[in-house]
């Protein structure tokens, strides 16, 4: 074997199942490597433990959440709530800019449409699907059968347990599960902090380490009027963590690509990605143009343009491990050495022989499909997208519930009309600069004479067809959608509203759209992905994780320096460090990078209150993702230490490949949140229904 061959050979086996790297993997419930974890760490989770940390922890819309109190008491990050914060906020009360604390329960604010769900059970269907399709069923038809008996398997569990119930795929197709949960849809926000501390060091400072961000949001959950009280709830450590302890994280991390083909991967790095991130920029500039119209106008998409920062900022990470050569040999060698034992094997070849180059050739058509899937739509228009969604809804529900599209099916419509009449602000002139822009952006990408531009445009000028449209239309109140779901087809029919009337025309554009990326696409990938996976199967067994697919997962590993900047980062940072960084800066006197490391006036005045030494944010060796944000940092006692609120700037490539040396979750410490709650909000209440003293 020559030098070239044996070193693939090698980088292979980092990537089998049978050698993940030490903390490698987002793990499922039902699969964790309690092996590996007491051999390293000579402890490892029991099933108690493991029932009491999925029920204390929550999903969040985007994110992560835990209960925290026997009163319903929920936390998460700031970032994570803040949208839900801006939602219950005016112009007379900025909640995310200067921060809100509830002096009683009676002034906790109710949030409107914020839905948390817990994990109550989880059913493996697979072997019930692999009945569903026949062999050597076409791709197309196999499609359309699993999708038609999981919504079946959805609704009789649905009706048997009244849990909410989700259809989750692991492992590429490996496996199908219905996950149940019990959704809270009753929140109330109770504390927030101010954006400048929890936010400290903007955008220059985010997915970096050292921080010093009290990046967290406290909620409440109510059930008929009262406080909830979970079954299970974290209870806050008395201790604290130390330079190599023990962590575990339970989140609901929202997509890895790690099992995807290496034609997969090169389509998202020299065409998906690139396509997305421009789509990005063009959408943040729009709103960054509003902000500047007015302070009110920048109030109202601050929050906005922070997530999309976010976004541009992690999918170029994401991209740079793409463009990283040893890492992408490594998954070439990886592919190879599956290959080569699918070939040795007769069956596994007449299986999924011929799985890589069908996948690739979809991805070929997908190309061809892209800029037209990503310009015909709702181009930033909120009530397009309601109009839309009303349009849909009267069609849909004239059929039989297998014959619908999946998200209104009988399973899921009660939730989609539901949310139709969930109040929230609207904002009329930024609804029509932002439907103005994508119009805009729609006409410059797809050409003035695509089908999409003249039925949205009829000639006419974008800003003209955005104002006509968005002035005339009464969808923004919630009533008049209720009144249009209650009429059915026949008020849909009936309707003047120009919304619905663009909707009308968009509607069978879409679904044009989709079928063929269904057909053509998704059905070819998501078939010859199950094949791969049952091959991974034979080839390496079960000792490994599935992709992210924002379900409750669970990470581990210790507290840990890395190396940086040609020396070692600490595992810690301290409330000293975060005013010498603020000294450092020039305090609040400075405009570097718009004051990003400047602090709330309170915080300043309260700074010889606060112990200098104590911990503030902290780095621990464990594999998380984006929607893991808000997730609940736990130790061996089942007791929350920390809240996961970021990952270093290394861990992005964690979307494709896991990098032990330097991936690095970043969360804020137990001890920092009760000290500030504490000493510099005075919010001595909360402190005793978390610490319980």
């Amino acid at each position: 074997m020559n030098p070239r061959s044996l070193a693939l050979t090698l980088l292979a086996l980092t990537l089998a199942g049978s050698s993940l790297r030490a903390e490698e993997g987002m793990w499922t419930f039902d699969n964790l490597p309690s092996k590996k974890i007491s051999e390293k760490y000579g402890w490892a989770p029991d099933q108690a433990w493991l029932d009491h940390v999925r029920l204390s922890s929550l999903r969040f819309p985007g994110g992560s959440g835990s209960f925290v109190s026997k009163d319903g008491l929920v936390l998460t990050n700031h970032h994570v709530g803040r949208g839900w914060i801006q939602r219950v906020s005016s112009k007379e009360a900025d909640y995310v800019k200067n921060g809100f604390a509830a002096a009683s329960r009676e002034q906790e604010i109710k949030v409107p449409g914020l839905e948390l769900m817990t994990l109550m059970a989880m059913d493996n269907i697979t072997d019930r699907l692999a009945k569903t399709v026949k062999a050597g069923t076409p791709e197309k038809q196999a499609l359309k059968l699993r999708e038609t008996e999981i919504e079946k398997i959805k609704k009789e569990m649905q009706e048997k347990s009244g849990l909410t119930c989700e259809h989750v795929t692991l492992y590429q197709g490996g496996e199908h599960w219905i996950y149940s949960y019990k959704k809270h849809t009753d929140v109330r926000l109770v504390f927030a902090p101010e954006q400048q501390i929890a936010f400290f060091g903007g955008d220059p400072d985010n997915f970096t380490f050292p921080r010093h961000n009290l990046d967290f949001s406290l909620f409440r959950v109510y059930e008929n009027g009262k406080p909830y009280a979970p079954s299970h709830f974290l209870k806050w450590t008395g201790t604290g963590l130390k330079a190599g302890d023990l962590t575990f994280v339970t989140g609901h991390p929202g997509r890895t690509n790690r099992q995807d083909t290496l034609a997969q991967m090169l389509y998202s790095r020299d065409f998906a990605i690139p396509m997305r991130l421009k789509a990005m920029e063009r959408r943040k500039a729009a709103m960054v143009e509003y902000a500047k119209t007015s302070p009110e106008a920048a109030r109202q998409v601050n929050t906005q343009i922070f997530g999309i920062e976010n976004s541009i900022k992690a999918t170029t990470g994401y991209w740079s491990g793409l463009k990283d050569k040893e890492a992408m040999a490594r998954i070439e060698a990886a592919e190879k050495d599956l290959r080569a034992k699918v070939a040795k094997d007769p069956k596994l070849t007449a299986a999924a022989g011929q799985s890589w180059a069908k996948i690739e050739q979809a991805t070929q058509v997908a190309k061809g499909l892209a800029k037209e899937t990503l310009n015909v739509g709702t181009a930033n228009s909120t009530l397009l997208a309601q109009a839309l969604t009303l349009v849909r809804i009267a069609d849909e529900e004239a059929l039989p519930s297998e014959k619908r599209l999946p998200e209104y099916s009988d399973a899921n419509l009660k939730t989609a009309k539901a949310r139709l009449g969930i109040p929230a602000p609207f904002y009329k002139e930024q609804e029509i600069f932002m439907f103005t822009k994508g119009l805009e952006d729609a006409a410059r990408e797809l050409g003035a004479q695509h089908p999409y531009v003249k039925a949205m445009l009829g000639g006419k000028a974008a800003a003209e067809v955005a104002k006509a449209a968005v002035e005339g239309s009464k969808l923004s109140d919630p009533e008049a959608r209720k009144a249009l779901l209650a009429g059915g087809k026949k008020a849909i029919a009936e309707s003047q509203d120009p919304m619905i009337a663009l909707a009308k025309k968009l509607d069978p554009m879409t679904r044009s759209l989709r079928k063929k990326a269904e057909e053509q696409v998704q059905s070819v990938i998501t078939e010859h992905g199950t094949r791969l996976a049952k091959a991974r199967f034979a080839a390496y067994g079960k000792n490994t994780y599935p992709d992210a697919t924002f379900t409750l997962r669970l990470s581990y590993g210790a507290v840990a320096e890395y190396k940086g900047n040609g020396t070692l980062i600490q595992p810690f940072t301290t409330f000293g460090g975060l005013f010498d960084r603020y000294d450092g800066w020039g305090g609040n006197a400075a405009k570097a990078h718009e004051g990003a490391w400047t602090l709330p006036q309170r915080w300043v005045d309260k700074r010889g209150e606060l112990n200098p030494s104590l911990p503030f944010n902290f780095a621990h060796k464990v594999d998380i993702i984006g929607g893991n944000s808000g997730s609940p940092v736990i130790d061996k006692k089942g007791e929350l230490v920390g809240l996961i609120f970021d990952g270093n700037i290394e861990s992005l490539p964690g979307n494709y490949f896991y990098d032990e040396a330097v991936n690095r979750g970043v969360s804020v410490d137990a001890r920092a949140i009760v000290h500030a709650l504490d000493k510099v909000y005075g919010a001595t209440g909360l402190v005793a229904e978390l610490t319980g003293k």
